[in-house]
């Protein structure tokens, strides 16, 4: 039940009514009329523009709209009033019942409150993390994880058939590096002395790996030179280091739906076809690159090389997908592995990147425009740094990786649920800082606890009614008589609610889960603003000694809430807690 949605009806109903009476002018476009909650919340329950983006096209004042169509609006039973402010906006005021029948559609909806159709089963390829299969992930693939995963999860409540994809980056050159870092700790692992070069991976967590080569082989590969053993570590190396990326993302409830080796791309014609494609539409060329900027011209040595037309989808530059020695750019498999997704017929693309991949979007984009003739969006959503704090100082060694904190380190010490919803308590090209000790403090000023013991707190009470010999299942509550529940601050709270499935669709639409997390730390505002006003006010407790009826109706009010509260911590990735430790 989106009663937002609902209220449209009514708004756009009683404008096709106006224009049959020729009270507007017919065929008028009314897909950018909108209803929403008013900025100050003293002015009505809802808000709508229709006379503010009409009255221009009709050729008429805002006002005079705005008059008729409030009349319009006061024969629909559901609204109380209907009143024109400044010049042409129209507030609307509900009656009671529609805030009880919200509560009474949450509960009996449960979990799938507020879930959308709006995606249409658009097949939708999600990918993330994709982190260099050299080592642990870091606490920056740690941000990229949770956004992307929340997204995925956020874009399947809306209706969209998501698709989970890690893209593996074992097709360069450090995979070659990795290979000689684990054939060093394999060589330790012979008893061997042995010095890490700039360049190579000295972390902790590759000897390990190295014990497990020489468990493979033996001493095969000692004392033999690099190309005897290169391809079979590197290999190895690879598949270990996935395997323990595997691990790091069940640490924080990450479960991909597809790996995709980069290296398969290579020697099996997949790159020529991708270029073949570009080609055929006239974006291939030989040419010259001007030096990039601040380069002087006699630091540049100007080289044909293949390029890519990209400056006709968007891009700046055009960019070259092979160069003069005829060896293929980093860019020309990313080309590629689009052109994968492409074919595999996704409706959509994301890609969730570092912030450091900036200068990649444009020409990623322009790429899969013309690869699928502008048909396939592709969004690349950059996530910022993330700076880590402890007692105040800033918190930057692991013993593990030698130089980085991974991400099993910030999960082992503060858990899953805290670090993934503390990750997406900022947009996700904001900075964001992550503090040990206030991630876990509870106060208000930490919105992991203060939602997380919204849900506990109501746990609690269904808990004591229980105990109180006072019926509170679902059933129970959807029959309650809810019409008592008529004070200001349980209807804020019930408003509050009313708005999750018109939140739910803004945050799929716009790709940021984050508005789901600020969005639950809203409503968990208000939960306690009511929970604090009984101590005041008797009447607003939600357990009211010798009166069960009163006291449903009370907890259905607050049960609504947590089914809210549940399913946007379920989007998170996160488990609601049923009592505070």
């Amino acid at each position: 039940m989106n009663l937002f949605t609902e209220i449209r009806g009514a708004v756009i109903a009683a404008l096709e009514t106006m224009m049959d009476e020729d009270t507007l002018p017919a065929g008028l476009d009314l897909g950018n009329v909108t209803v929403e909650p008013p900025r100050d919340p003293l002015h009505g329950d809802m808000a709508t523009n229709a006379a503010m983006v009409l009255a221009k096209p009709a050729g008429l004042k805002p006002r005079d709209i705005a008059e008729v169509l409030a009349a319009k609006l006061l024969d629909d039973a559901r609204i109380v009033s209907a009143e024109v402010a400044g010049p042409g906006f129209l507030n609307l005021r509900l009656a009671d019942a529609q805030w009880h029948e919200v509560l009474r559609a949450a509960i009996a909806a449960g979990g799938e409150f507020g879930r959308s159709n709006m995606g249409q089963g658009q097949r939708v390829n999600v990918e993330y993390v994709s982190a260099n299969p050299t080592g642990p992930l870091h606490v920056g693939h740690t941000r990229g994880a949770v956004f992307g995963d929340a997204l995925a999860s956020l874009l399947d409540f809306t209706g969209h058939d998501v698709t989970r994809e890690y893209y593996i980056n074992d097709g360069g050159a450090q995979v070659d590096v990795l290979a000689r870092s684990v054939y060093l700790r394999y060589l330790e692992a012979h008893g061997q002395e042995v010095a890490f070069e700039d360049g190579t991976y000295p972390g902790d967590y590759l000897i390990a790996v190295g014990a497990a080569l020489r468990e493979k082989v033996g001493d095969a590969y000692v004392g033999q030179p690099e190309s005897a053993w290169l391809t079979e570590v590197r290999d190895f190396a690879t598949d270990a280091m996935m395997e323990l990326i595997r691990e790091d993302l069940a640490a924080l409830g990450v479960r991909m739906d597809v790996f995709y080796s980069e290296k398969s791309l290579y020697g099996t014609g997949r790159i020529e076809a991708a270029l073949e494609a570009l080609e055929e539409k006239g974006l291939i060329y030989e040419g010259v690159l001007e030096p990039p900027k601040g380069k002087k011209p006699e630091d540049w040595e100007p080289r044909e090389q293949t390029l890519f037309k990209s400056t006709e989808h968007g891009d700046d530059v055009d960019r070259p997908v092979k160069k003069s020695d005829g060896a293929w750019t980093y860019f020309a498999p990313d080309i590629a592995y689009h052109y994968d997704k492409i074919l595999r017929e996704f409706d959509a693309l994301i890609d969730v990147f570092g912030a450091d991949h900036g200068g990649y979007v444009k020409r990623m984009k322009a790429a899969v425009s013309a690869l699928s003739d502008g048909q396939v969006p592709l969004d690349i959503k950059l996530t910022q740094l993330v700076k880590l704090y402890k007692n105040g100082e800033p918190f930057k060694m692991s013993k593990r990786a030698g130089t980085f904190v991974t991400l099993r380190d910030v999960v082992d010490m503060v858990g899953a649920d805290v670090t993934r919803f503390h990750m997406l308590t900022r947009k996700n090209d904001a900075p964001l800082d992550f503090d040990f000790d206030k991630v876990v403090e509870q106060s208000k000023e930490n919105p992991v606890f203060y939602v997380q013991y919204a849900h506990a707190r109501v746990s609690s009470v269904l808990r004591k009614a229980d105990a109180a010999g006072i019926t509170v299942d679902d059933a129970a509550l959807l029959s309650a008589d809810l019409g008592g529940l008529s004070h200001e601050a349980e209807l804020t709270l019930a408003r509050k609610i009313a708005e999750w499935p018109r939140q739910v669709e803004i945050a799929g639409r716009t790709h940021e889960p984050h508005r789901v997390a600020f969005f639950l730390y809203d409503l968990a505002s208000e939960l306690h603003a009511l929970w604090n006003r009984g101590h005041d006010d008797p009447s607003l407790r939600f357990l009211q000694e010798g009166d069960a009826a009163t006291t449903q109706a009370k907890i259905a009010l607050v049960r609504a809430a947590t089914v809210v509260i549940s399913a946007g911590l379920g989007i998170l990735g996160v488990t609601p807690a049923q009592e505070m430790r």
